[in-house]
């Protein structure tokens, strides 16, 4: 085992062993469940669109952004292929067999940075908590989640000139 995956190992262990308190199992179970398939954030956008009239455009860019790169992300996991932690048992059912990148940090980065830019600064620290949320319910590796983090991210900086673009209509 190399450095990271011995990392990797040791931090999602140390994370799953948080868990064991029912208090945080439950609260990680519901940040898990309210990220599947990006469904908080593709909610939170299309509430932000019928909320929000005059940037209803950017928002529901926004949450195409978002949505895109959960897509890409499940693309990518079934090119990498890394199986889920066996090491240790997981809190939650989970949708597939494959753990890299985390589809649930990928959506949450995207939205925390395309409706961050729409001035709703609450996501990131919502986001944030998805994302650990999946190392405590023992489903990602810290790597996973970095990566999808990232993937987010990035996607979701890609397509701000798109998501912008439509304020003024």
């Amino acid at each position: 085992m190399d450095d990271l995956d011995d990392m990797d190992h040791r931090i999602v262990t140390a994370l799953r062993a948080c868990g064991t308190d029912p208090r945080v199992a439950a609260a990680a179970r519901a940040l898990s469940w309210a990220g599947e398939h990006g469904a908080l954030w593709l909610t939170a956008g299309l509430a932000g669109a019928a909320l929000d009239g005059p940037r209803r455009g950017a928002w529901l860019r926004g949450t195409a952004l978002t949505a895109g790169a959960h897509l890409v992300s499940m693309g990518a996991k079934r090119v990498v292929r890394r199986p889920r932690p066996a090491h240790v048992v997981p809190l939650v059912r989970t949708a597939g067999r494959h753990s890299f990148p985390s589809s649930h940090a990928t959506s949450a980065a995207a939205a925390a940075v395309a409706f961050g830019a729409l001035g709703i600064h609450a996501v990131w620290p919502a986001a944030a908590a998805v994302c650990v949320s999946r190392l405590v319910v023992g489903v990602h590796y810290p790597s996973d989640v970095a990566a999808g983090a990232a993937l987010g991210a990035l996607t979701a900086r890609l397509g701000a000139g798109w998501m912008h673009g439509g304020t003024r209509d």
